[in-house]
């Protein structure tokens, strides 16, 4: 079923989740447009990777996740990769020991040939480093183009909605220009991105809405272009300041 006009392309309402007994997010209402860049930030600690691991189905979780017009709620991660949900999870998860090309052909895997070969090119066209060290070892790559080939690899399937978790964490301040300029390109090509990022600038420059997390709780959302923006962050992070939800 398609998105209709008015329906964000990602819902999330009344979602819980945690590891076992312990219990690290309660009551998470979050949206997500086609085409929109959302930021989710928050101190260490405050669940922003809990939460994208419980939107991707890679933890147990309550609440309803609606994307794109289907409930997802009870769906696994090979689930919402096939309904276009992508999750590149934070660390540089690559195989060293294969080449890069075979990295990304294998985030490919189920695509039939002819259709993989092209979205292979495609993902490697955002990353012309490692589109140059083609037929090099993953293991042999820098942390940061190990970096851009986990993004790639998220790319193959041309997701409707991508999310990002610390892309820039142990990156020079150039090969984290790099990764979010392939942010904004995929913005430009329509694809929305969720964006956890502790590097707080960089992120809002690149979103157009931001969500704080402290505590395992929404504690504001609001739109990057406002004035006081870091201060309504900072109060937000120590509790001094309640969410207030944007005007639909």
């Amino acid at each position: 079923m398609p998105t209709s006009v008015h329906e964000p392309l990602l819902t999330i309402n009344g979602l819980a989740a945690g590891y076992g007994k312990i219990g690290v997010l309660r009551d998470i209402d979050l949206a997500v447009r086609t085409g929109e860049v959302v930021a989710l930030l928050g101190p260490n600690g405050a669940g922003k990777s809990t939460l994208l691991k419980a939107i991707s189905g890679l933890l147990p979780r309550q609440g309803s996740v609606r994307f794109a017009g289907q409930d997802m709620s009870g769906a696994g991660p090979r689930d919402t990769v096939r309904a276009g949900l992508v999750h590149v999870v934070e660390g540089h998860r690559v195989f060293t020991q294969l080449s890069v090309i075979d990295n990304v052909m294998l985030a490919g895997y189920g695509l039939p040939r002819e259709e993989r070969a092209v979205q292979v090119e495609e993902a490697l066209a955002f990353f012309p480093d490692i589109a140059a060290k083609r037929h090099d070892r993953a293991g042999t790559l820098s942390g940061g183009q190990q970096q851009m080939l986990a993004v790639a690899q998220g790319l193959v399937r041309r997701p409707r909605l991508l999310m990002l978790d610390e892309p820039s964490a142990g990156l020079s301040p150039v090969l984290v220009d790099r990764v979010l300029a392939a942010v904004a390109r995929l913005r430009e090509a329509g694809t929305a991105v969720l964006l956890v990022e502790q590097l707080i600038e960089k992120a809002l420059a690149s979103a157009d809405r931001v969500y704080a997390l402290a505590r395992g709780s929404i504690v504001l959302e609001a739109s990057t272009a406002e004035d006081d923006l870091p201060n309504r962050l900072e109060r937000a992070y120590f509790g001094q300041e309640a969410r207030a939800p944007l005007a639909s």
